[in-house]
Protein backbone atom coordinates (compact mmCIF):
# COMPACT_ATOMS: atom_id res chain seq x y z
CA UNK A 1 0.00 0.00 0.00
CA UNK A 2 3.10 2.69 0.18
CA UNK A 3 2.52 3.62 -3.56
CA UNK A 4 -0.98 4.35 -2.36
CA UNK A 5 0.65 6.54 0.36
CA UNK A 6 3.32 8.11 -1.71
CA UNK A 7 1.32 9.67 -4.15
CA UNK A 8 -1.93 10.50 -2.09
CA UNK A 9 -1.95 14.29 -0.43
CA UNK A 10 -4.16 13.57 2.14
CA UNK A 11 -2.39 10.49 3.49
CA UNK A 12 0.89 12.43 3.90
CA UNK A 13 -1.03 14.55 5.91
CA UNK A 14 -3.21 12.35 7.70
CA UNK A 15 -1.33 13.24 11.03
CA UNK A 16 -3.22 16.69 10.95
CA UNK A 17 -6.72 14.95 10.77
CA UNK A 18 -5.72 11.99 13.22
CA UNK A 19 -4.54 15.22 15.74
CA UNK A 20 -7.41 17.19 14.55
CA UNK A 21 -9.92 14.35 16.12
CA UNK A 22 -7.98 14.29 18.98
CA UNK A 23 -8.36 17.67 20.15
CA UNK A 24 -11.95 17.70 19.13
CA UNK A 25 -12.20 14.93 21.43
CA UNK A 26 -10.45 17.16 24.08
CA UNK A 27 -13.17 20.41 23.29
CA UNK A 28 -16.18 18.21 23.10
CA UNK A 29 -15.70 16.22 26.30
CA UNK A 30 -16.38 19.71 27.98
CA UNK A 31 -20.67 19.73 26.49
CA UNK A 32 -21.47 17.00 24.39
CA UNK A 33 -23.16 13.05 24.66
CA UNK A 34 -21.20 10.53 25.72
CA UNK A 35 -21.97 9.18 21.16
CA UNK A 36 -20.83 12.22 20.02
CA UNK A 37 -17.40 12.27 21.99
CA UNK A 38 -16.89 8.45 20.98
CA UNK A 39 -17.55 9.33 16.96
CA UNK A 40 -14.16 11.64 17.58
CA UNK A 41 -12.43 8.38 19.19
CA UNK A 42 -13.72 6.26 16.41
CA UNK A 43 -12.66 8.50 13.59
CA UNK A 44 -9.52 8.87 15.25
CA UNK A 45 -8.98 5.48 15.24
CA UNK A 46 -10.24 4.57 11.54
CA UNK A 47 -7.41 7.33 10.51
CA UNK A 48 -4.79 5.74 12.48
CA UNK A 49 -5.21 2.27 11.19
CA UNK A 50 -5.45 3.63 7.61
CA UNK A 51 -2.02 5.06 8.56
CA UNK A 52 -0.65 1.85 9.79
CA UNK A 53 -2.24 0.09 6.08
CA UNK A 54 -0.26 2.48 4.22
CA UNK A 55 2.64 4.33 5.51
CA UNK A 56 6.25 2.54 5.33
CA UNK A 57 7.88 1.35 8.39
CA UNK A 58 5.00 2.21 10.70
CA UNK A 59 4.87 -1.90 12.43
CA UNK A 60 4.00 -1.25 16.37
CA UNK A 61 6.42 -2.05 18.51
CA UNK A 62 5.50 -3.53 21.91
CA UNK A 63 6.84 -2.57 25.40
CA UNK A 64 6.36 -4.68 28.41
CA UNK A 65 3.41 -2.55 29.11
CA UNK A 66 1.90 -2.93 25.78
CA UNK A 67 2.26 -6.79 25.99
CA UNK A 68 0.61 -6.63 29.39
CA UNK A 69 -2.25 -4.81 28.03
CA UNK A 70 -2.63 -6.86 25.11
CA UNK A 71 -3.17 -9.83 27.55
CA UNK A 72 -5.40 -7.87 29.00
CA UNK A 73 -7.51 -7.50 25.93
CA UNK A 74 -7.68 -11.05 25.20
CA UNK A 75 -8.77 -12.16 28.65
CA UNK A 76 -11.76 -9.37 27.86
CA UNK A 77 -12.20 -10.51 24.61
CA UNK A 78 -12.60 -14.34 26.34
CA UNK A 79 -14.72 -13.16 29.07
CA UNK A 80 -17.16 -11.52 26.63
CA UNK A 81 -17.22 -14.67 24.54
CA UNK A 82 -18.42 -16.98 27.68
CA UNK A 83 -20.82 -14.09 29.09
CA UNK A 84 -24.35 -15.72 29.79
CA UNK A 85 -25.62 -11.78 28.03
CA UNK A 86 -23.39 -11.92 24.93
CA UNK A 87 -25.00 -9.25 22.68
CA UNK A 88 -25.26 -6.81 26.25
CA UNK A 89 -21.72 -7.98 26.73
CA UNK A 90 -20.41 -7.29 23.24
CA UNK A 91 -21.78 -3.97 23.38
CA UNK A 92 -20.06 -2.94 26.28
CA UNK A 93 -16.62 -4.99 24.93
CA UNK A 94 -17.11 -2.10 21.85
CA UNK A 95 -16.66 0.64 24.02
CA UNK A 96 -13.66 -1.20 25.67
CA UNK A 97 -12.22 -1.86 22.13
CA UNK A 98 -12.58 1.51 21.16
CA UNK A 99 -10.50 3.12 24.29
CA UNK A 100 -8.30 0.97 23.67
CA UNK A 101 -7.98 1.79 19.95
CA UNK A 102 -7.68 5.57 21.17
CA UNK A 103 -4.76 4.86 23.54
CA UNK A 104 -3.11 3.29 20.49
CA UNK A 105 -3.95 6.17 18.04
CA UNK A 106 -2.40 8.51 20.79
CA UNK A 107 0.96 6.74 20.78
CA UNK A 108 1.13 6.72 17.12
CA UNK A 109 0.20 9.66 16.88
CA UNK A 110 3.08 11.64 19.41
CA UNK A 111 5.70 9.14 18.42
CA UNK A 112 5.88 11.30 15.14
CA UNK A 113 4.16 14.37 16.43
CA UNK A 114 6.12 15.21 20.05
CA UNK A 115 5.89 19.04 19.82
CA UNK A 116 1.95 18.25 20.17
CA UNK A 117 2.19 17.14 23.93
CA UNK A 118 2.54 20.59 24.93
CA UNK A 119 -0.41 21.92 22.99
CA UNK A 120 -2.41 18.89 24.63
CA UNK A 121 -1.85 20.33 27.58
CA UNK A 122 -2.68 23.46 26.89
CA UNK A 123 -6.00 22.52 25.62
CA UNK A 124 -6.98 20.60 28.75
CA UNK A 125 -5.65 23.81 30.90
CA UNK A 126 -8.71 25.48 28.32
CA UNK A 127 -11.31 23.05 29.27
CA UNK A 128 -10.25 23.57 32.94
CA UNK A 129 -10.92 26.82 32.96
CA UNK A 130 -14.35 26.74 30.64
CA UNK A 131 -15.05 24.39 33.03
CA UNK A 132 -14.44 26.70 36.44
CA UNK A 133 -16.65 29.66 34.62
CA UNK A 134 -19.17 27.42 34.85
CA UNK A 135 -18.97 25.79 38.54
CA UNK A 136 -18.54 29.72 40.04
CA UNK A 137 -21.89 30.74 38.18
CA UNK A 138 -23.38 27.70 39.52
CA UNK A 139 -22.24 28.08 42.65
CA UNK A 140 -23.14 32.24 43.05
CA UNK A 141 -26.47 31.24 41.41
CA UNK A 142 -27.06 28.29 44.25
CA UNK A 143 -27.91 25.78 41.47
CA UNK A 144 -30.44 23.31 42.40
CA UNK A 145 -29.65 19.47 43.06
CA UNK A 146 -31.05 17.37 39.87
CA UNK A 147 -30.66 14.56 42.08
CA UNK A 148 -29.94 13.97 45.59
CA UNK A 149 -26.47 14.27 45.71
CA UNK A 150 -25.78 14.32 49.50
CA UNK A 151 -27.05 12.72 52.55
CA UNK A 152 -28.45 16.20 54.71
CA UNK A 153 -30.20 14.19 57.52
CA UNK A 154 -27.41 14.64 60.18
CA UNK A 155 -26.63 18.35 58.47
CA UNK A 156 -27.42 22.24 59.30
CA UNK A 157 -28.30 24.70 56.82
CA UNK A 158 -25.45 25.79 56.71
CA UNK A 159 -23.30 22.50 56.14
CA UNK A 160 -25.33 22.31 53.02
CA UNK A 161 -23.08 22.67 50.02
CA UNK A 162 -24.33 23.79 46.32
CA UNK A 163 -22.69 20.90 44.29
CA UNK A 164 -22.13 22.48 41.25
CA UNK A 165 -21.66 20.15 37.81
CA UNK A 166 -20.68 22.27 35.18
CA UNK A 167 -21.52 21.11 31.90
CA UNK A 168 -20.00 18.10 31.17
CA UNK A 169 -22.97 15.28 30.39
CA UNK A 170 -24.53 13.69 32.02
CA UNK A 171 -24.71 16.52 35.00
CA UNK A 172 -23.46 15.08 38.11
CA UNK A 173 -21.07 16.72 40.59
CA UNK A 174 -18.99 13.73 40.56
CA UNK A 175 -18.41 13.29 37.17
CA UNK A 176 -17.10 16.93 36.96
CA UNK A 177 -14.90 16.71 39.98
CA UNK A 178 -13.33 13.65 38.45
CA UNK A 179 -13.08 14.72 35.29
CA UNK A 180 -11.35 18.29 37.00
CA UNK A 181 -9.27 16.16 39.28
CA UNK A 182 -7.77 14.04 35.64
CA UNK A 183 -6.97 17.82 34.02
CA UNK A 184 -6.03 20.21 36.66
CA UNK A 185 -2.19 18.80 36.52
CA UNK A 186 -2.28 20.36 33.28
CA UNK A 187 -1.35 23.94 34.66
CA UNK A 188 1.69 22.88 35.89
CA UNK A 189 2.81 22.47 32.30
CA UNK A 190 2.42 25.50 31.34
CA UNK A 191 5.56 27.70 33.38
CA UNK A 192 7.92 25.32 30.71
CA UNK A 193 6.01 26.29 27.83
CA UNK A 194 6.52 30.32 28.41
CA UNK A 195 7.35 31.58 31.74
CA UNK A 196 5.09 34.52 30.92
CA UNK A 197 2.47 31.68 31.50
CA UNK A 198 3.35 31.82 35.93
CA UNK A 199 1.27 34.07 36.71
CA UNK A 200 -1.81 32.66 34.53
CA UNK A 201 -0.62 28.88 35.87
CA UNK A 202 -1.42 30.28 39.42
CA UNK A 203 -4.31 32.03 39.24
CA UNK A 204 -6.23 29.86 36.79
CA UNK A 205 -5.19 26.48 38.57
CA UNK A 206 -6.23 27.73 42.00
CA UNK A 207 -9.44 28.86 40.87
CA UNK A 208 -9.83 25.19 38.69
CA UNK A 209 -8.87 23.38 42.14
CA UNK A 210 -11.80 25.66 43.89
CA UNK A 211 -14.35 24.78 41.15
CA UNK A 212 -13.33 20.87 41.78
CA UNK A 213 -14.12 21.70 45.35
CA UNK A 214 -16.99 23.13 44.62
CA UNK A 215 -18.70 20.10 43.35
CA UNK A 216 -18.82 18.30 46.72
CA UNK A 217 -17.02 15.37 45.19
CA UNK A 218 -15.45 13.56 48.42
CA UNK A 219 -13.97 10.88 45.56
CA UNK A 220 -11.98 13.57 44.12
CA UNK A 221 -11.30 15.48 47.30
CA UNK A 222 -9.36 11.76 48.39
CA UNK A 223 -7.68 11.85 44.46
CA UNK A 224 -6.58 15.00 44.67
CA UNK A 225 -4.85 14.52 48.43
CA UNK A 226 -2.84 11.72 46.94
CA UNK A 227 -1.95 13.76 44.05
CA UNK A 228 -0.46 15.88 46.10
CA UNK A 229 1.34 13.94 48.33
CA UNK A 230 2.87 12.66 45.18
CA UNK A 231 3.82 15.97 43.68
CA UNK A 232 5.31 16.64 47.61
CA UNK A 233 7.68 13.75 47.39
CA UNK A 234 8.68 13.29 43.64
CA UNK A 235 9.75 17.36 44.15
CA UNK A 236 11.49 16.88 47.55
CA UNK A 237 13.59 13.75 45.93
CA UNK A 238 14.77 16.08 43.29
CA UNK A 239 15.24 19.23 45.22
CA UNK A 240 18.93 19.34 46.19
CA UNK A 241 19.73 18.62 50.02
CA UNK A 242 20.48 22.45 51.44
CA UNK A 243 16.62 23.36 49.58
CA UNK A 244 14.57 20.27 50.76
CA UNK A 245 14.47 22.19 54.44
CA UNK A 246 12.68 25.10 53.15
CA UNK A 247 10.82 22.94 50.77
CA UNK A 248 9.22 21.16 54.07
CA UNK A 249 8.77 24.28 55.82
CA UNK A 250 6.71 25.39 52.49
CA UNK A 251 4.78 22.31 52.82
CA UNK A 252 4.02 22.44 56.35
CA UNK A 253 2.61 26.18 56.35
CA UNK A 254 0.63 25.09 53.09
CA UNK A 255 -0.93 22.21 55.38
CA UNK A 256 -2.07 24.09 58.31
CA UNK A 257 -3.54 26.86 55.70
CA UNK A 258 -5.15 24.16 53.91
CA UNK A 259 -6.78 22.50 57.80
CA UNK A 260 -7.41 26.39 58.49
CA UNK A 261 -9.69 26.57 55.33
CA UNK A 262 -11.31 23.05 55.78
CA UNK A 263 -12.20 23.44 59.37
CA UNK A 264 -13.46 27.17 58.70
CA UNK A 265 -15.88 26.42 56.10
CA UNK A 266 -18.81 24.59 57.35
CA UNK A 267 -20.26 23.15 54.16
CA UNK A 268 -16.49 22.18 53.01
CA UNK A 269 -15.97 20.73 57.04
CA UNK A 270 -18.88 18.62 56.98
CA UNK A 271 -18.84 17.17 53.57
CA UNK A 272 -14.76 16.33 54.19
CA UNK A 273 -15.86 14.66 57.71
CA UNK A 274 -18.54 12.75 56.57
CA UNK A 275 -15.75 10.20 54.47
CA UNK A 276 -15.49 8.79 57.86
CA UNK A 277 -18.98 8.81 59.33
CA UNK A 278 -19.02 5.22 57.22
CA UNK A 279 -22.31 3.67 57.80
CA UNK A 280 -23.76 6.94 59.23
CA UNK A 281 -23.55 8.86 55.59
CA UNK A 282 -26.60 7.18 53.41
CA UNK A 283 -23.72 7.49 49.88
CA UNK A 284 -21.44 5.26 52.33
CA UNK A 285 -24.15 3.03 53.31
CA UNK A 286 -25.14 2.74 49.75
CA UNK A 287 -21.29 1.84 48.49
CA UNK A 288 -21.11 -0.60 51.34
CA UNK A 289 -23.96 -3.11 50.00
CA UNK A 290 -23.26 -2.54 46.38
CA UNK A 291 -19.52 -3.51 47.34
CA UNK A 292 -20.64 -7.06 49.62
CA UNK A 293 -23.29 -7.65 46.56
CA UNK A 294 -20.05 -7.38 43.99
CA UNK A 295 -17.89 -9.31 46.05
CA UNK A 296 -20.55 -12.28 46.08
CA UNK A 297 -20.64 -11.52 42.36
CA UNK A 298 -16.96 -12.04 41.83
CA UNK A 299 -16.70 -15.07 44.19
CA UNK A 300 -19.61 -16.80 41.70
CA UNK A 301 -17.82 -15.83 38.45
CA UNK A 302 -14.22 -15.04 39.13
CA UNK A 303 -12.11 -17.25 36.79
CA UNK A 304 -13.53 -14.93 33.60
CA UNK A 305 -16.33 -12.89 35.38
CA UNK A 306 -20.08 -11.99 34.18
CA UNK A 307 -18.62 -10.12 30.40
CA UNK A 308 -17.99 -6.26 29.52
CA UNK A 309 -20.68 -3.28 29.62
CA UNK A 310 -23.16 -1.63 32.98
CA UNK A 311 -25.92 -2.89 30.72
CA UNK A 312 -24.83 -6.57 31.38
CA UNK A 313 -23.68 -5.41 35.05
CA UNK A 314 -26.78 -4.42 35.82
CA UNK A 315 -28.96 -7.59 34.52
CA UNK A 316 -26.81 -10.04 36.63
CA UNK A 317 -26.12 -7.46 39.50
CA UNK A 318 -30.42 -7.43 39.88
CA UNK A 319 -29.70 -11.21 41.23
CA UNK A 320 -27.45 -10.51 44.15
CA UNK A 321 -28.38 -6.95 45.10
CA UNK A 322 -29.59 -5.91 48.47
CA UNK A 323 -33.53 -4.90 48.11
CA UNK A 324 -33.60 -0.92 47.27
CA UNK A 325 -29.78 -0.66 46.81
CA UNK A 326 -29.85 -0.58 42.40
CA UNK A 327 -26.59 0.32 41.70
CA UNK A 328 -25.01 0.77 37.60
CA UNK A 329 -22.10 -0.44 38.71
CA UNK A 330 -19.22 -1.70 41.51
CA UNK A 331 -18.42 2.24 42.52
CA UNK A 332 -14.69 0.49 42.36
CA UNK A 333 -13.18 0.48 39.30
CA UNK A 334 -10.82 -2.43 40.50
CA UNK A 335 -13.87 -4.68 41.37
CA UNK A 336 -15.65 -3.76 38.46
CA UNK A 337 -12.65 -5.11 36.34
CA UNK A 338 -12.74 -7.89 38.35
CA UNK A 339 -16.53 -9.03 38.67
CA UNK A 340 -16.70 -8.07 34.44
CA UNK A 341 -13.38 -10.08 33.16
CA UNK A 342 -12.23 -12.20 35.95
CA UNK A 343 -9.08 -12.06 38.38
CA UNK A 344 -6.42 -12.77 35.70
CA UNK A 345 -7.79 -9.66 34.35
CA UNK A 346 -7.88 -7.67 37.16
CA UNK A 347 -4.23 -8.56 37.46
CA UNK A 348 -2.86 -7.57 33.88
CA UNK A 349 -4.66 -4.43 34.28
CA UNK A 350 -3.04 -3.68 37.76
CA UNK A 351 0.10 -4.71 36.17
CA UNK A 352 -0.25 -2.52 33.23
CA UNK A 353 -0.91 0.37 35.70
CA UNK A 354 2.15 -0.37 37.81
CA UNK A 355 4.65 -0.97 35.00
CA UNK A 356 3.45 2.55 33.70
CA UNK A 357 3.50 4.54 36.91
CA UNK A 358 6.79 2.86 37.83
CA UNK A 359 8.21 3.93 34.24
CA UNK A 360 7.06 7.79 34.90
CA UNK A 361 8.76 7.97 38.34
CA UNK A 362 11.65 6.77 37.44
CA UNK A 363 11.92 9.05 34.56
CA UNK A 364 11.26 11.88 36.51
CA UNK A 365 13.97 11.43 38.85
CA UNK A 366 16.48 10.35 36.42
CA UNK A 367 15.73 12.59 33.18
CA UNK A 368 16.97 16.18 33.41
CA UNK A 369 15.50 17.11 30.02
CA UNK A 370 12.20 19.60 28.83
CA UNK A 371 10.20 16.69 28.85
CA UNK A 372 10.10 15.69 32.62
CA UNK A 373 7.31 17.78 33.55
CA UNK A 374 4.94 16.71 30.65
CA UNK A 375 5.32 12.86 32.28
CA UNK A 376 4.69 14.29 35.77
CA UNK A 377 1.74 16.07 35.12
CA UNK A 378 0.53 12.88 33.32
CA UNK A 379 1.45 10.80 36.37
CA UNK A 380 -0.44 13.17 38.84
CA UNK A 381 -3.44 12.97 36.68
CA UNK A 382 -3.04 9.05 36.69
CA UNK A 383 -2.49 9.01 40.19
CA UNK A 384 -5.82 11.47 41.05
CA UNK A 385 -7.99 9.30 38.63
CA UNK A 386 -6.94 5.76 40.06
CA UNK A 387 -7.03 7.06 43.49
CA UNK A 388 -11.21 8.76 42.65
CA UNK A 389 -11.85 5.23 40.76
CA UNK A 390 -11.41 3.22 44.38
CA UNK A 391 -14.94 5.18 45.06
CA UNK A 392 -16.66 5.76 42.20
CA UNK A 393 -17.74 4.74 39.03
CA UNK A 394 -17.13 8.06 36.63
CA UNK A 395 -13.87 6.99 35.50
CA UNK A 396 -15.84 4.59 32.82
CA UNK A 397 -17.39 7.66 31.78
CA UNK A 398 -15.63 8.90 27.93
CA UNK A 399 -14.80 12.35 29.31
CA UNK A 400 -12.33 10.70 31.88
CA UNK A 401 -11.75 7.65 30.28
CA UNK A 402 -10.46 9.44 27.23
CA UNK A 403 -8.48 11.60 29.43
CA UNK A 404 -6.73 8.69 30.94
CA UNK A 405 -6.04 7.16 27.96
CA UNK A 406 -4.10 10.45 26.64
CA UNK A 407 -2.12 10.74 29.70
CA UNK A 408 -1.09 7.31 29.75
CA UNK A 409 0.23 7.63 26.31
CA UNK A 410 2.38 10.73 27.20
CA UNK A 411 3.71 8.38 29.67
CA UNK A 412 4.48 5.36 26.43
CA UNK A 413 5.81 7.93 24.04
CA UNK A 414 8.72 10.07 26.01
CA UNK A 415 9.45 7.42 28.32
CA UNK A 416 10.34 5.08 25.28
CA UNK A 417 11.82 7.54 23.15
CA UNK A 418 14.49 9.88 24.13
Amino acid sequence: MSPVYEKSYILQNIDFLIGLNIFLLIFSSTFASSDYIGYFGLITILLTAIKLLTKKCETPKLDISDKLLLVYFVIVLISVAGSSLFILSLKGFFKTLTYLGFYVSVVHYLKDNRDKIKWIFIAFCLCACYETIFAFLQNFGAVEEISGWQDMSHLNPEEVMTRVYGTLQPFNPNLFGGYMLSIIPAFITLPFVSKKLLPVALITGILSVTAMVLTGCRGAYIGFFFMLITLVCITYKLLQPKFQKIFTAIVGIGTLILSFIIVSTASLRARIFSIFAMRSDSSNSFRFNVYQSCIQMFKDNWLLGIGCGNQNFREIYGLYMKTGFDALSAYNIYLETAVESGIFALITFVSFLFVNIYKAVKFILSEKISETIYVLAALLSIIGILTHGMVDTVFFRPQIQFSFWIMVGIIRVITNNK
